[in-house]
């Protein structure tokens, strides 16, 4: 009949099967590291038999520590990889980062503090109304958010109502509403260049209906648009006037005027490029 020790020593394993090279056996007969000689076995005196059972020296325990470390790291930049797949859908947004800022546009220290605030602006729901001119910066200091938020491992979509609307014109009713619920699940929503999208009935209520269900769930939004500031202050009709209303609710407006960022761009280029006919 087999004793505890036996059954017990035949589920820990053996010192030769974790052995190193360099590792001895100390005065006291157990198994030691040699390496940073603390005990890789520790006697368990169970019925009368000692058993050396495997313990961790600290060379195995940092070894583990750094594998679980490496480990960790990489599930977190699959993780970030799959929110900024998901997240960022135009691909010529994913350059746009604050690694990339040439310096031209100094407002877009605003946009680095609203992300090293972050926890703030979402408990406080704190959006922004990012206005202005054609090629003035807007969806880059946008994008600089998205990107930088989505590097800490923050849920944010960045998109626009002509993609959105463009989604909701082939779903039914309870499709419609699954979809935008889950534009709500994002920490950060993103619209770029609202005023864009065709003026309809079915679109308009669609954005409202897109802003209005972002207010009640007392997240942020950012939304990028073209259109003056004085255009949303007096809107033409009811339907704008909702649209509008439920915006300056959430976002405070801040404007993008001046040089446009883009016409600096196409000058650098002409810059580069002027040696081709010279």
């Amino acid at each position: 009949m087999k004793t505890a020790g036996d059954l017990i020593g035949g589920v820990f394993p053996q010192s030769e099967s974790y052995k190193k090279e360099d590792d001895y056996i100390g005065e006291d007969g157990l198994l030691y590291c040699g390496i940073c000689h603390e005990r890789k076995q520790y006697p368990l005196k169970i019925d009368g038999a000692v058993i050396p059972v495997k313990a961790l020296c600290r060379c195995e325990t940092q070894r583990r520590n750094d594998m679980e470390a490496e480990e960790r790291k990489k599930r977190k930049a699959a993780y970030i990889q799959r929110l900024r797949e998901k997240g960022i859908q135009d691909r010529a947004l994913l350059d746009d980062t604050f690694g990339h800022d040439d310096g031209s546009l100094p407002i877009l220290r605003s946009a680095r503090r609203y992300v090293d605030t972050w926890q703030k602006r979402k408990v406080n729901n704190d959006g922004l109304l990012l206005w202005g001119e054609v090629g003035t910066g807007k969806t880059f200091y946008a994008a600089c958010i998205a990107n930088a938020l989505i590097d800490q491992g923050v849920p944010v979509m960045m998109t626009n109502f002509a993609k959105i609307l463009n989604r909701l014109s082939g779903l039914y009713s309870n499709d419609k509403n699954e979809f935008i619920d889950e534009l709500m699940r994002y920490d950060l929503l993103i619209i770029d260049d609202l005023g864009i999208e065709r003026n309809t009935e079915f679109a308009l209520e669609q954005i409202y209906n897109v802003i209005d269900e972002r207010y009640k769930t007392k997240l942020p939004l950012i939304i990028t648009t073209n259109l003056s500031l004085d255009t949303m202050k007096h809107p033409e009709d009811l339907a704008h006037y909702r649209i509008y209303d439920r915006i300056f609710s959430m976002c405070i407006p801040v404007s993008f005027l001046g040089h446009t960022h883009r016409k600096r761009e196409s000058e650098i280029k002409i810059r580069s490029c002027r040696e081709l006919f010279e």
